[in-house]
């Protein structure tokens, strides 16, 4: 492998060049000169990491199209025949031998990858062999994932399936709520929990009622709508108990 590289001004004078970073632009150049002789290189990641440049730099090289980078994590110099021509008695044909069938050589010497792998430029993500802008076969639709019919038509079903149609609350008759309290021994006035409700709408506070028997439950737990103990029939009388005083100290005396 030659020990020489050499760069061709009218790439590294460009605007596109000259517009990035110098990190960005070190990074190229150290790329450039340790690739093999048909500008490939397996190990990106060691001297980016060895000359302390950022991911956003490779992310830079790939985004103006300085480089390209295959699945394998391997990256060719988009230029490099533009930069390089080595001698028959000392070129050294690439190791990269996959990553070489992906590419073409354009008429005005750049290389170009015959299919999409890659890179994503915008995330850094790598995205095989699945087109830019799909994913699973769901294609964005202005900037919105469409999901696929059959995939649509499951999650109705299942929303189907999970609606559960809402019962419409019925008002008790008399009759029933006895038989409720009656059943449940628990001394609730049938009657009195009946016109109490119907003369407000058969709401719970603000609410529209939505299960009568949990009401009956509720007066039950708080002994609402029991008849009051009735009153003892020996009561207590204020002026007999003046009266009777008053002869008692008449006798007294």
């Amino acid at each position: 492998m030659a020990e020489r590289r050499m760069f061709a001004k009218k790439i590294i004078d460009s605007d596109a060049f000259l517009d990035m970073p110098l990190s960005t632009q070190s990074l190229y150049f150290h790329l450039s000169m340790r690739a093999d002789d048909e500008g490939f290189v397996n190990n990106p990641k060691r001297i980016q990491r060895m000359i302390g440049a950022s991911d956003d730099d490779c992310k830079l090289l790939i985004a103006k199209g300085f480089i390209l980078v295959f699945e394998t994590g391997v990256i060719v110099i988009k230029h490099w025949k533009i930069h390089n021509y080595i001698q028959k008695d000392r070129f050294k044909p690439t190791i990269c031998l996959e990553e070489k069938r992906e590419i073409v050589t354009e008429e005005d010497g750049t290389y170009t990858q015959c299919t999409r792998n890659g890179y994503d430029s915008d995330t850094q993500v790598r995205i095989g062999k699945v087109s830019i802008g799909k994913v699973n076969n769901i294609e964005p639709l202005n900037g919105v994932e469409k999901i696929p019919p059959d995939i649509e038509a499951e999650k109705e079903k299942e929303i189907d399936i999970d609606k559960k149609p809402l019962k419409r609350f019925t008002a008790p008759t008399l009759e029933e709520v006895k038989e409720y309290c009656s059943e449940r021994k628990n001394g609730v006035d049938a009657e009195r929990f009946v016109n109490y409700y119907t003369a407000n709408g058969w709401k719970v506070g603000k609410n529209p009622m939505k299960d009568w028997k949990a009401a009956v439950r509720t007066w039950e737990r708080n002994d609402f709508g029991k008849p009051k103990a009735a009153e003892t029939e020996h009561s207590f009388d204020l002026d007999e108990f003046f009266n009777a005083a008053v002869e008692r100290s008449k006798q007294e005396k």
